[in-house]
């Protein structure tokens, strides 16, 4: 087989069981923490889920540079190999997880972060080794391939998820660890440096350290930003929150000037100078922003409301969430191999811009929909979105990676990936920073109401100040804050309501109902703010073409 093929598929695998490995968690979650029996929306052990949602997007933002810096030093295939080993390490530790309880809880949080650590070592030398394989005129069909094996690992990861849980949510792990160990194999037995290495330069240590140091203080700060901070809904007024983010982006502010200064900088800033990599990178991270955390929230959305409200049980749930997400998947892997293609032979930007424009009309569709659509209808809107994505991904990438000097080119494909995890992950800060500060404004009122329409005054003021995230990630993680409610109440009041009160607000509708309306709002407000990144990031592809097209006839 010829070499280049070899390198597709062996990335291919890499890409695919990362992308598993990534949905399969969020899909499984409850089942997870039930396992380890904690209630990861107390107030004590809320930073285990946030640091389950956020910490491999941490991890990834924070050192992709850095490892893409090191293979273009020291060899892209022999860190890419090192990168299958620590993975599979990750997913044996989490599959063995001895503990239970907070200790068990922060276990899984290590092992993930090894687990992030090996894909960090995938992410960054993938794209760079496809580039050193292909030529220029295949480059965006190779990338529309591997881009379509990450879409379909998200799909499986999805289905997996919900099937394998249920049975035991170690094996949810497990599944990474027979194709880790494969791709490991695989990957020391065929695969060779091809291109060119920047042998015999230093490692940039004081660059290194300040990169990593401030972009981990700054994605810290959004992660417990997101935590309720005494009568605050959220943390952004935590004094350590505050100076997590002034020294985080005081240091990313240091990083150029330092960088101009030593022999063999970290990353060649000079590469910002390239067009395409520039405008390219600032449109995938304004896309970024806006989808980054658009799957976790249409899970909350299904399994939290639309799905009890239809009568599914929550131990069902799961699985019900990633069958109606599997259109959105299916949209990118049909459409991101022909958009390669297409874009190898007819220039990328036309292709990339009229994907983001797709994604920025799908947001504005799904603002439209109320809490209990159609289902078909947003089965439609998803899938079409999904296509949007695949349409701008793989020329996208190909056009940032193509006008690369190829001894750049980890470093480079480093880059790209950080901006694009660091605003993936400051995606999920977005979207619940903007649903928990709509929600604080109308969930106690409507929580409050709900209990007088359903003949529990006395429950009215209790409920109204139950914190928005309990409420937000309660019903998506299968507990009911109506019954923890109940049980922590003295025994008089709960002997002052009838049965038929108590089997009203304890019913599997009665709370995703109460809850819908406020949420759907805040849901609105954060789509029209997505929408409006893709539109911008559309302008910007269509910006550029025209540039390249006016400088090729000028």
């Amino acid at each position: 087989m010829e070499y280049k093929w070899i390198v597709l598929l062996n990335t291919t695998l890499a890409l695919f069981i990362a992308s598993v490995d990534g949905t399969i968690v969020l899909i499984s979650l409850p089942a997870i923490f039930r396992g380890i029996q904690i209630n990861p929306v107390e107030p004590s052990t809320f930073q285990y889920l946030l640091w389950f949602l956020m910490g491999y997007g941490i991890i990834g933002a924070s050192f992709l540079v850095n490892f893409g810096r090191l293979s273009d030093i020291y060899g892209r295939v022999k860190l890419y190999n090192l990168g299958f080993v620590i993975f599979t390490i990750g997913a044996v530790l989490l599959t063995l997880t001895p503990n239970t309880g907070t200790i068990g809880a922060l276990e899984l949080v290590i092992f993930r972060i090894i687990e992030a650590i090996g894909a960090t070592f995938l992410f960054a030398n993938t794209t760079a080794l496809l580039t050193d394989a292909f030529p220029p005129n295949e480059r965006g069909k190779a990338m529309g391939m591997n881009q379509m094996s990450t879409i379909v690992g998200t799909i499986l990861g999805l289905i997996l998820g919900g099937i394998l849980a249920p049975i035991n949510w170690r094996l949810v792990f497990f599944v990474s660890v027979p194709i880790g160990i494969l791709g490991t194999i695989w990957s020391y037995r065929t695969l060779k440096e091809t291109g060119p290495l920047a042998k015999g330069e230093k490692i940039d240590w004081v660059g290194n350290i300040i990169f990593a140091g401030g972009l981990i203080l700054i994605l810290l700060g959004i992660t417990y930003g997101l935590m309720p901070y005494g009568i605050s809904q959220t943390g952004w007024n935590n004094p350590y929150v505050i100076a997590s983010l002034i020294s985080g982006a005081v240091l990313l502010a240091i990083f150029p000037f330092i960088e101009r200064r030593v022999k063999y900088p970290m990353f060649n800033l000079g590469l910002f100078k390239i067009r395409s990599f520039m405008l390219g990178n600032l449109a995938q991270l304004l896309f970024a922003f806006s989808f980054g955390g658009l799957t976790l929230v249409l899970i909350i959305l299904l399994q939290g409301i639309w799905l009890p409200l239809h009568g599914i049980p929550y131990s069902q749930t799961p699985f019900w969430a990633g069958i109606y997400l599997i259109p959105m998947s299916l949209g990118a892997p049909i459409m991101g191999p022909i958009a390669g293609v297409l874009s190898d032979k007819y220039g990328p930007r036309i292709f990339s811009s009229l994907g983001l424009a797709i994604l920025g009309v799908g947001f504005l569709a799904l603002s439209t929909l109320s809490y209990n659509f159609n289902l078909w209808e947003f089965l439609a809107i998803t899938f079409i979105m999904g296509m949007g994505m695949g349409m701008f991904v793989a020329p996208s990438t190909s056009s940032i990676m193509g006008g690369v000097p190829g001894r750049d080119r980890g470093a480079a494909a480093g880059m790209r990936n950080t901006l694009w995890s660091g605003a993936q992950t400051a995606s999920f800060a977005i979207f619940f920073t903007i649903i928990i500060s709509v929600l604080s404004l109308t969930l106690p009122n409507a929580l409050y109401n709900a209990f007088i329409h359903a003949g529990a005054p006395q429950l009215a003021p209790i409920a109204s100040k139950i914190p928005v995230s309990a409420a937000l990630f309660s019903a998506f993680l299968g507990y009911d804050p109506v019954k923890t409610l109940l049980s922590a109440l003295p025994p008089q009041i709960i002997s002052s309501l009838s049965k038929s009160v108590i089997d009203t607000i304890t019913s599997r509708q009665w709370f995703p109902q109460a809850i819908a309306p406020p949420f759907m709002h805040a849901l609105r407000v954060s789509f029209y703010i997505s929408s409006a990144l893709d539109f911008i990031a559309a302008a910007l592809s269509l910006f550029l073409r025209r540039i390249e097209t006016t400088q090729k006839w000028a």
